[in-house]
């Protein structure tokens, strides 16, 4: 199978993490994109290293989707370490495992330590569990990949008490952007949903007080999904079973041919086969579907289960941003949830890591006539901030002149050159929260950079690599746009390097002074 350009890029960063001694790092790929097939390559290539493979989950149908992926992508079969299954004298070099089974003690006995030459562990951000540990611990030589679809840089400061690194990530913007993946439409619903009295239980809503604010609401609900969702393939999430399966003979009430699957239901793959296939058009759920099915054809996402955790929503989103013929956009319906005491996911938190610019654009889309696409919305909130963010420079700056003159302040190079990773960066692994190093140090003042507020070894990192891949692509220098910003050009950290040096041979040539004609707050080059 030929890998798409950034599931190689992906793949060759996560050998360069283990080659590098890193043997603990982590593959973010939003939902959709194919994480599994990179694993595989990722266990095909530590096979003819001579290295058994275990592929660790917490759910079966993960694990035959691992094993039925290995299987095409590289033509190897796998052994199974589950229930009465077990790897230990199968001919196998991949071992797809049970972590229920594997941490039982009677189990992971009969394992050696060195085992396994290298574990994946397939939706990560369990992996600080309790369970998990237990397993990984055990198999403490082995060199660990870690992959998930959360985005959630909350997710990724925790999951950075165990993970050495991040390989790379591929994010849900990009996907969409580069055809991967389909736009996503938020359609706000005017209907109030007043949270503050749910309470919470381990980290997130709790699922019973949910169940008993919805029950007033949903037939309005269904009212007007019957409004937006004919014609669609819809996917319903909610809290409770029981809430599940009431909503399911309301929508029916209502002219949809709902069905509703959960943990017990003794049919429940002929019930997600006959929706599939068109059977059914509404299919309800209390967070069954959340790992492990795909649909493609889902062009209808319903959240009735509100969550603070970004990487829930994403799980949930993310059953309906698969390509399919003749899906034009996946429809995401937004209720007006109100809360004074917690934070909540919204769609425009798919697509950003900072709290701020997502509230922005949520509150865009609220005044699009309820309907946007989120990210046009959040390009607009971004063009806003900055805008802000110039205005807070404009200052900060007045209050700068008496600082180095020959260095540019980091702060002036980040919204130069518009860099929101630099400017929003917040360290999430324990080398990266490490003070910058001499080296660091001397090597950014030499390029330009003054070095007062570079607060850690992540960002002094983060800002060479920008300045290397800035020199590769022929643009310009911090201290070429140091200068140019001082005559009141903008954004010189757009321009190419050439361009500024031409600008400032004519300065020069001018005694120093802006060139007759030239208004600075509007040239071009």
């Amino acid at each position: 199978m030929e890998l798409r350009p950034y599931q190689t890029e992906a793949w060759d960063a996560i050998l360069h993490e283990w080659e590098d001694g890193r043997r603990r790092t982590l593959l973010v790929l939003p939902t959709g994109t194919g994480k599994t097939i990179v694993f595989a390559k990722v266990a095909q290539d530590r096979v003819r290293a001579g290295e058994r493979v275990l592929v660790l989950a917490h759910r079966g149908e993960l694990l035959e989707q691992a094993a039925d992926k290995i299987q095409t992508v590289t033509g190897l079969g796998c052994a199974t370490e589950k229930a009465e299954q077990s790897s230990l004298w199968s001919p196998h070099e991949i071992t797809v495992g049970s972590v229920q089974t594997l941490m039982q003690e009677t189990r992971l006995s009969k394992f050696a330590p060195d085992r396994f030459g290298s574990i994946i562990v397939d939706e990560a951000h369990h992996a600080l569990s309790e369970s998990y540990q237990r397993v990984l611990e055990h198999f403490a030589p082995a060199k660990v990949l870690g992959v998930t679809a959360t985005p959630d840089r909350g997710d990724k400061q925790d999951l950075g008490q165990y993970f050495e690194s991040l390989a790379y990530e591929y994010t849900l913007p990009q996907a969409v952007r580069d055809g991967y993946l389909c736009k996503i439409r938020a359609e706000m619903i005017p209907l109030q949903l007043d949270l503050d009295a749910v309470g919470v239980q381990a980290g997130d809503f709790r699922a019973a007080d949910l169940d008993c604010m919805l029950e007033p609401f949903l037939a309005q609900i269904a009212d007007e999904m019957a409004q937006r969702c004919r014609g669609r393939k819809t996917v319903v999430f909610l809290p409770l079973v029981s809430t599940s399966q009431r909503f399911r003979d309301i929508l029916r009430s209502r002219g949809f041919l709902a069905t509703e699957v959960n943990g017990n239901s003794p049919d429940r793959a002929e019930i997600l086969a006959d929706f599939e296939a068109g059977k059914y058009d509404v299919l309800c759920n209390s967070m069954l579907l959340t790992e492990g099915w795909d649909c493609p054809s889902v062009d209808c996402i319903v959240v009735l289960r509100p969550t603070k955790i970004r990487s829930l929503y994403c799980q949930m989103v993310g059953r309906g941003t698969r390509l399919c013929d003749g899906k034009d956009h996946l429809l995401l319906l937004d209720f007006l949830w109100h809360t004074n005491r917690h934070a909540l996911c919204r769609p425009a938190h798919l697509i950003s890591e900072t709290d701020d610019l997502a509230d922005a654009a949520t509150a865009l889309i609220a005044q699009a006539d309820g309907s946007l696409d989120i990210e046009e919305a959040m390009q607009q909130a971004e063009h806003d901030a900055v805008a802000e963010r110039e205005k807070a420079l404009a200052k900060q700056l007045a209050e700068m002149r008496q600082r180095k003159k020959k260095l540019v302040d980091p702060l002036q190079f980040e919204m130069s050159i518009q860099a929101e990773d630099l400017s929003d960066y917040v360290p999430a692994f324990g080398w990266e929260m490490a003070p910058p190093s001499q080296k660091q140090l001397e090597a950014l003042e030499r390029r330009g950079i003054f070095t007062d507020d570079v607060a850690c070894a992540g960002k002094a990192s983060l800002l060479l690599d920008r300045l290397h891949k800035r020199q590769d692509d022929g643009l310009t220098t911090p201290k070429q746009i140091r200068f140019l910003e001082g005559k009141g050009f903008l954004h010189v950290g757009l321009w190419q390097f050439d361009q500024a040096s031409r600008l400032i041979d004519r300065i020069a040539n001018n005694r120093w002074q802006v060139p007759y004609g030239v208004t600075p707050s509007t040239f071009m080059p």
